[in-house]
């Protein structure tokens, strides 16, 4: 008899949580295994990383990671991320939630984080509605696609998140499906190893909500949609990456550049005032 033992990626996993709640094919358990294989390269020890979610099908993440984890209120997450790495600039942390929770809700938290370049994370799990509540219309829904709230179609441009996240300020942007599982690993590594205010998006499937309404088949039929359909471009303008139901997804590294953290910028400021030259010195009566 072979030796059944434990799977490799179980330390990574809280006892009692698995098996996931997930629906039959949907792309979160692809997502969160790239995200343990990424910790485990990183070479980053388990007690310096925490994972914070907010609410959604992605939220789930923060319950099955044997992680410090935090679940946090709808749309809150990045906030909180930020919190604690101000409290503990020894942490590596990741944000790890979905479309809606992170660019309706959380829209504004994202765009400031970016902004400050605060060295954090962010990951997107992106399926284009609001899986866990019933399938509603997001920010990232796309034109003209069905939802419970959209049955005509929806009718509102939908965000193009690597262009989001550039305009605000991103140091690290990058966009793959869950079908470039290798290639989404390494991202992953690289943000969680880069300083400053990292981005990836993971298109996703959603057969249960999003693809029944919107007859694209099962998660098998949209990972062979990914493999037809999606094209590599490191450094693309991000003003092309725009989604369209039906059309080619732009995939790939989009930026990676460094500029100082919000950390580093506070420290400089603090250590300006402090210095003797700050003080009035040099200009006696």
């Amino acid at each position: 008899m072979g030796d059944y033992g434990a799977h490799p990626i179980d330390k990574y996993l809280r006892p009692g949580r698995i098996p996931h709640i997930w629906c039959s094919g949907c792309g979160l358990g692809i997502s969160m295994t790239c995200f343990i294989s990424a910790l485990e390269e990183s070479g980053i020890p388990l007690k310096n990383n925490c994972v914070v979610s907010g609410i959604g099908c992605t939220g789930r993440v923060a319950g099955y990671l044997e992680l410090d984890t935090y679940h946090t209120t709808h749309g809150r997450p990045i906030p909180f991320a930020t919190g604690l790495k101000l409290g503990n600039p020894e942490l590596e942390v990741t944000v790890f939630s979905g479309d809606g929770d992170l660019f309706a809700i959380g829209g504004n938290h994202f765009i400031h984080a970016a902004r400050r370049n605060v060295d954090i994370n962010v990951i997107c799990v992106n399926n284009f509605n609001y899986g866990m509540t019933g399938g509603q219309v997001g920010p990232t829904t796309h034109l003209r696609a069905r939802t419970t709230t959209s049955p005509y179609g929806n009718f509102e441009a939908a965000f193009n998140l690597p262009h989001v996240a550039i305009a605000s300020g991103a140091v690290y942007v990058a966009r793959w499906t869950t079908l470039h599982a290798r290639r989404l690993k390494e991202s992953i590594k690289e943000a969680l190893i880069k300083k400053g205010f990292c981005f990836i998006e993971i298109i996703a499937p959603c057969p249960t909500a999003y693809g029944r309404r919107n007859r694209l088949g099962t998660g098998l039929d949209e990972m062979k949609y990914y493999k037809e359909h999606s094209v590599i471009k490191h450094n693309a303008d991000p003003s092309e990456a725009e989604l369209v139901l039906g059309g080619d997804i732009l995939v790939g590294k989009f930026r990676d550049v460094d500029k100082p953290t919000f950390a580093d910028m506070v420290k400089e400021g603090i250590e300006n005032v402090l210095s003797p030259k700050s003080a009035g010195g040099g200009g006696g009566k």
